[in-house]
């Protein structure tokens, strides 16, 4: 056990709650950075039975002067850079503010950092968008980068940050370019969850059809609760590093859509509708990461398969809409 004290943002988030939830299995002090902009933002720290565990501190990305604040209220010995616009969708409908948040956002916590605790410990959640239009079958740490969207140019930006605040002041950054991971807590806008939900509510005779764009999208799926155990480990190593997060294994949104309505005994066929407005403006048709680097110096390897991950965020979609 330990006596550390860790920030985070985006703790409401799938990996904010996640990550909470080991780091206070593990002794930590677990602070994070909340923006009331929306309502009803705890319920995944509710959903883990965290809530009451951590400590919210108001601040904003884009407001350098809190993220101080909360350094300082914090007094962390780690930092977490998990908040984001995280919806590839919606960075071509609003990609000033992703710019804003993704890769400003993250110049901002590094400044946070620097200027209060240069010897605190930092992780960029980076991205497998950033590698866009693939530049290799199997993406690793070397693999160059070609985003497609504004979501991973701007991550990109902040990735490069990351690097260049290890390489020009000796801080203890790290960035972990995760690959697609998912869980229960995935929010419903995304075609895991936007698959699961679809499908439990088929299943309960509460809508008819699930609607999607690019079926044949291949994607390198994970379980998000093994993911964070990797952002961890990044922050325990002697130096700051980048590691590619992944299965190394990659599947299509089709594969994934049978898996979903094959547990719930439906007919694929019967309920899915191909839909053109949910087509990007530029497709990544394929990702699929190399975890070598993490599992060799790491020691980190993924737990549960996409077959596992469906069936768990089916059968919490059914319960959740079971019981209204």
């Amino acid at each position: 056990m330990t006596n550390k004290n860790a920030l985070i943002t985006g703790i409401t988030g799938q990996d904010g709650a996640y990550l909470s939830q080991l780091l206070l299995s593990k002794g930590y002090k677990v602070h994070g950075i909340l923006a009331r902009r929306s309502t009803d933002t705890l319920w995944r720290l509710r959903e883990l039975g965290i809530a009451d565990e951590v400590i919210l501190l108001d601040g904003d990305l884009t407001d350098l002067s809190s993220l101080i604040r909360a350094m300082e209220a914090s007094k962390a010995d780690e930092v977490y850079n998990l908040g984001a616009q995280s919806f590839v969708g919606s960075s071509w409908q609003q990609p000033l503010l992703t710019a804003q948040v993704d890769g400003v956002g993250a110049l901002n916590v590094l400044e946070a950092v620097r200027i209060v605790n240069p010897k605190g410990r930092f992780y960029q959640a980076s991205t497998s968008e950033m590698f866009g239009l693939i530049q290799a079958e199997q993406q690793d740490e070397t693999t160059p980068f070609y985003p497609r969207s504004p979501y991973g140019v701007a991550k990109l930006m902040a990735h490069w940050a990351t690097v260049n605040y290890r390489e020009s002041f000796a801080m203890h950054a790290s960035s972990g370019i995760l690959f697609n991971h998912e869980s229960p807590l995935r929010g419903i806008e995304f075609v895991t969850r936007k698959v699961t939900d679809a499908v439990a509510r088929i299943k309960l005779g509460l809508q008819k059809e699930l609607r999607l764009g690019n079926i044949d999208a291949k994607r390198d799926w994970g379980f998000a609760g093994d993911y964070v155990e990797a952002m961890w480990l990044m922050l325990q190593q002697e130096q700051g590093d980048d590691y590619v997060v992944a299965t190394g294994q990659t599947t299509t949104v089709r594969r994934m859509c049978e898996i979903a309505f094959g547990h719930a005994g439906l007919t694929m066929d019967q309920h899915l509708v191909i839909d053109e407005k949910f087509f990007r403006p530029a497709e990544v048709d394929v990702l699929l990461g190399n975890p070598a680097k993490a599992n060799a110096k790491l020691g980190w390897r993924p737990k549960t398969s996409l077959e596992d991950l469906i069936v768990m965020m089916l059968d919490a979609d059914l319960r959740r809409l079971s019981r209204g």
